[in-house]
Parts: C-alpha cells; structure tokens; sequence
C-alpha cells in the first residue's frame, strides 16, 4: 500500500516528466510548440516550482504517449482486475482494450445477430485498422470490393477508403480491432493503398 500523501505523489511529477523528457531528446521549444504550453510553465513544473494540474498533464501525457498514471506516478491498488465499459455505437458494441491517450487503439467489436442484413452505409475517416476476426462470419465492403471473413482471418485497410463492416450470415461476429491514425500502423511493411489481404488462421 502506498502511504504518501498527494502533496508527494504531486511533488515527484516534476522529476519524471525532465526525465521522460530527456529520455525522448526533446527540447522545451519543442514540448512547448507541440503541447501549447509555455516554455517557462514547462521548466517551472519539472522543477517544481508549478504545481501539476490535469490542464497540464493532459496535453504531456498525449505527447509523450502515455497514459496519465505514468506521469503522476499512481500507486497501484494491487487488484489485476480491468474494468472494461463497453460503448454502443452504430448498433454495435465496442469494447476498450487499451487506455493510451495516443498511438494504436485496441478495441473488442461485437456485431449483434440481425433477423434482417442492413443496408451497408460506407464510411471514410482518418487512419489505418487491422481486424481479426473471432467468431462468427464477417462481412466487409472495402470500396468496389465485396468481403466475408471467417474465424481467424485478419484484414487491413486504410480507412480513407469508404468501409463497411456486418454480418453475413445475419450471427453475432465477434472482432479484434486496433486502430490508428495515419502514420500508426499494425504492420509497417505493408503498402496502405493495397486491398485488404486474409491471413491464414492463428
């Protein structure tokens, strides 16, 4: 258990962050002009001389890529457990699997069973989304491209190209999904213009 009291937990941050902030070479310039905080605001909380403030720690911890108990040093509560809140959206249920302000997303995705197939509805947004598909059969229309997947195949597509995800057989479908924006992607080797490839089951 830890028994320091928040006057000292906050008091540490101001060290950790010049640390993160060596470790990762940047400049106060540069953490400045990336974060919009001053220069002399920066330097005053990593000596100290500020108290942090959520105003504060939020914008650092997006730029480090970090999550926000890193940088004030949280103790742990020693429960292993994760409580995950499942969001509704679209009809679907989307299932956090990470809490990092930046960089890949992961999320558990789960398609309801529809008596009736919709309509697909292409979307485009930013980014870049790897899929893998757990249970069920996954339809996935990907532009001019038509695609069911089964159990353990994997697709991945830049999501700029219009995209539709459902059933198709009308079953629940159960998925992985990591997301990114542009430039953060699940493979790195592979050309983001190319269509969606299935890769053999794992």
């Amino acid at each position: 258990m830890d028994h320091r009291t928040d006057d000292e937990v906050l008091g540490a941050v101001g060290a950790r962050l010049r640390a993160l902030r060596r470790e990762r070479g940047i400049t106060l310039a540069d953490l400045s002009a990336t974060t919009g905080v001053s220069e002399s605001t920066l330097s005053r909380l990593e000596s100290g001389q500020r108290r942090a403030t959520l105003e504060l720690l939020l914008p650092l911890a997006r730029t480090y890529d970090v999550p926000l108990d890193d940088l004030v040093g949280a103790p742990r509560t020693g429960d292993p457990r994760i409580h995950l809140k499942p969001i509704s959206r679209y009809g679907m249920t989307f299932v956090p699997l990470s809490r990092r302000p930046g960089g890949v997303h992961a999320f558990k995705m789960i398609i309801p069973a529809r008596p009736k197939a919709p309509e697909p509805t292409p979307q485009t947004h930013e980014g870049f989304e790897w899929l893998y598909v757990l249970n069920g059969r996954l339809r996935l229309v990907l532009g001019e491209r038509d695609l069911t997947l089964s159990p353990g195949e994997v697709a991945e597509f830049d999501t700029s190209v219009p995209h539709w995800l459902g059933s198709a057989s009308g079953g629940v479908v159960e998925l992985l999904i990591l997301f990114g924006l542009q430039g953060v992607r699940a493979h790195v080797r592979t050309d983001p213009h190319r269509p969606p490839r299935s890769a053999s089951r794992r």
